[in-house]
Order: C-alpha cells, then sequence, then structure tokens
C-alpha cells in the first residue's frame, strides 16, 4: 500500500503560524512534540507555552496518559501483569473467561454500547471475528502484494455469526468482563483513539491548561483556543493526493474535536482495485460511496465512531443522524470529489 507522506503523519494537519503571543505581558511561543508510540499511528501535541520546559512537561503528561489507554485498548499486545482487552479476547478452555479490567475499560465498552445504539449498529465493537479477517488478509496483501486475496465470503459470513453485542457482559460493580460467546472478539479500533484522545484533553481541561491541539493519527482535539484568543486552524485532508490543494477544507476551531475516516488511509490492493479497513456490517466488504467523512463535535471519542458509522449509511441517512445531534457537524467527500456538508457546517468554515 503506499501512502503519502500527508497522510502518514497528519490525516488532519493543524495549520499555525509561528508567531510569539503575548499572555499578560510574558510572551508565548509556539511549541511541538511528536511520538510514533501509541494506537499504530502518529501522535501529535501543539501548544503555547512561556517555556520549552513548560510545553514539555504538559506533552509528557499527555503522552503518558496515551500510552495507558494504548496499553489497556490494544488487541493485539499484552502486557505482563496487565489485563486488558487483549486479555479479555483469549480464550482459555475454549472459552473466554471473566477478566477484571481498568476501569477505563469498563467506561470505554460502556460508551461503545452507546454508540452502538445511537448509529443503529453501524459501530460495533462485537464485530472483531469479521474486521480479524480482514485484518489477516489485509496484512498479507500489503506485505506481500503477489499474495493479496479477498478473504472467502463464507467465512466471513460465519465470523458475522458472532457478533452479538450483548454477548459481551459488563459487571460495572465489579469491573469484570465476560463474552459468553466463544467465537466473539473485540474490535474498538472505531472508537478506542478517538476515546483515549478526549480523556487526555479532559485531563488537561480539568487542570485549567489551555492553548495545545492533539492530533492522534488524525483524531483532532482542540483544548481551547490559541494563547491569543483565536481559534486554531484545522485542515482537512484532500483525499485526492494529487490536486494543487493539500486541505479539502480549513475548520476554525476552539474546544470542539474534528475526526476524519477515509478509504484512502489504510488499503491493500487485488486485482488493481483498492480494499481499504472500514468495513459494512450489512455486505461484510469494504464500504462505499465515499473517499472520506469527517466529523466535528464536542468529543473526539464520539466523533470518532461518527465518522465511521456516517462512511456505512447512505448520504440521506447519514445526514439525518447528524441533524438530530447538538453540536455536531459533518463533511462528506463523495468517490467522485464532490462534497456534501451538514446544514451548520459553514459555521465552522474557515472562509
Amino acid at each position: 500500500m503506499k501512502k503519502r507522506l500527508s497522510s502518514l503523519f497528519l490525516v488532519v494537519c493543524v495549520l499555525l503560524t509561528g508567531l510569539s503571543l503575548p499572555s499578560c505581558g510574558i510572551p508565548k511561543e509556539k511549541y511541538s512534540t511528536y511520538s510514533f508510540d501509541y494506537f499504530d499511528t502518529v501522535t501529535s501535541i501543539i501548544g503555547y507555552e512561556e517555556t520549552r520546559e513548560k510545553f514539555d512537561k504538559v506533552s509528557e503528561q499527555l503522552l503518558s496518559s496515551l500510552g495507558e489507554y494504548h496499553r489497556l485498548y490494544t488487541i493485539y499486545h499484552r502486557y505482563d501483569g496487565l489485563e486488558n482487552l487483549c486479555t479479555v479476547n483469549e480464550l482459555s478452555n475454549g472459552s473466554h473467561r471473566t477478566v477484571t479490567v481498568d476501569r477505563r475499560i469498563i467506561d470505554l465498552l460502556l460508551y461503545a454500547k452507546e454508540m452502538y445504539t445511537l448509529t443503529g449498529g453501524r459501530v460495533n465493537i462485537a464485530m472483531g471475528s469479521v474486521l480479524s479477517v480482514w485484518h489477516d488478509y489485509r496484512e498479507i496483501g500489503m506485505n506481500d502484494p503477489s499474495r493479496a486475496q479477498l478473504p472467502p465470503m463464507e467465512k466471513l459470513i460465519e465470523a458475522s455469526e458472532h457478533t452479538d453485542i450483548e454477548k459481551m457482559v459488563i459487571d460495572e460493580e465489579a469491573c469484570t468482563v465476560t463474552l459468553t460467546d466463544p467465537d466473539m472478539k473485540l474490535d474498538v479500533g472505531a472508537i478506542a483513539k478517538g476515546y483515549a484522545v478526549e480523556m487526555v484533553a479532559r485531563e488537561l481541561e480539568a487542570q485549567g491548561i489551555d492553548g495545545y491541539v492533539l492530533n492522534v493519527g488524525g483524531n483532532v482535539r482542540t483544548v481551547g483556543a490559541r494563547a491569543d484568543g483565536e481559534k486554531w486552524t484545522v485542515g482537512i485532508d484532500n483525499p485526492d493526493g494529487e490536486g494543487e490543494n493539500a486541505y479539502f477544507a480549513e475548520a476554525a476551531l476552539a474546544g470542539e474535536a474534528l475526526v476524519t475516516s477515509g478509504s484512502y488511509q489504510r488499503y491493500y490492493v487485488v486485482d488493481g482495485e483498492r480494499y481499504h479497513h472500514i468495513i459494512d456490517r450489512d455486505t461484510l466488504m469494504p464500504a462505499r460511496g465515499y473517499l472520506s467523512v469527517s466529523v466535528i463535535c464536542r468529543n473526539s471519542g464520539a466523533g470518532d465512531a461518527l465518522s465511521t458509522a456516517l462512511f456505512c449509511m447512505s448520504l440521506s441517512e447519514g445526514m439525518a443522524l447528524v441533524d438530530s445531534l447538538s453540536d455536531t457537524e459533518a463533511l462528506w467527500v463523495m468517490e467522485d470529489g464532490t462534497k456534501h456538508t451538514s446544514a451548520g457546517f459553514e459555521k465552522y468554515e474557515n472562509n
């Protein structure tokens, strides 16, 4: 799979000037840092502080918290002495065991169930059995294009019979999770990254810290406005990648999140056709119709889930869902390059 540099680093890029900004007579400088360690993507942190030392202290706190969420929410790695979603998915003597987990896992799973209901099942963390099949075939195709194949439909259909979210049993008081279907797996890829970004952003807000932007693989969360009181300008990546404009649109944000899901980011090629990672629960195939869907809202976790859900809905169905939600707007880029926006999206556009 070929990736453009902009997609590898910042699917949604924050467009900033390098000016010093006054704050109570003390100039604030713009600082930034990057990490490649968490959620299998690039994390960027941009903020204004009086000194590099202050910025480094804040960014180290943010990265430490992101690291904790990464270790808890990963389904691909286990860690000594830690029960995480990887161990929740594991089988013991042919069955899933009841696993006592960190409260932050319980909170994520409960929120995921809310998003399942809100999106009519379009975002279903219980679809891990289906998504793992696609993951395996995609990894083979990306690593060795000569062996790239599509998963057999009969294999996908069999896996889809083990995606009932009600078979994820949560005991909030005991902080336990049990998957009662032995062939069921959790996959939180459509929500965990955005949820973690939201949680660490709220940590900053609780401390009275603002003037920051977090970007974890295209999940952007602004924490307050810039140091001069102006909104942040956030560019939505041009899915085409070959036009003159690097950004399809620009949004002015202060405290909001912007999350983009795209068919051009993670894919592999079979017989000359691209197959991306956003799987439609109805067809069990990559969803069709859009190059990208971007969502602006107050909660990065909701934005993550909604951008995936809207990608798997018709435009009219998606428009209706967005219109039913407060403080939520969306932009759809169709496969032919045209765009559609929800009724209130223009209030965020940076003209």
